[in-house]
């Protein structure tokens, strides 16, 4: 069973996710970007999934380095969401596995 500050924090944390994606919508739209801000709103995502999977680089789980490296492989070869599927499935069998 889900202790409910659990459940709390995960539901105020999609919340506030949510309102920060639709946030630039709402910022942004009746302004065209530039070619310069166009870049850099396409290689956000990249910089979120960096900090996201960064933590493993220094991790001593034999787990998570196995999924770093699958995950590296994955985003050299495919675009951005089967590179996060595979290495979320990746992390979660071989923590699942290996420990």
């Amino acid at each position: 069973m889900i202790d409910a500050a659990t459940l709390f924090t995960i539901v105020l944390m999609a919340g506030v996710t949510y309102l920060t994606r639709i946030g630039g919508y709402f910022v942004l739209r009746n302004r065209t970007l530039g070619a310069r801000a166009t870049a850099v709103m396409e290689a956000a995502p990249g910089c979120v999934l960096i900090s996201v999977i960064a933590p493993a680089f220094v991790s001593r789980n034999p787990a998570d380095l196995v999924a770093l490296a699958i995950t590296f492989v994955a985003a050299t070869r495919l675009s951005m969401l089967p590179t996060v599927l595979i290495g979320v499935a990746a992390a979660g069998l071989l923590r699942h596995f290996i420990g």
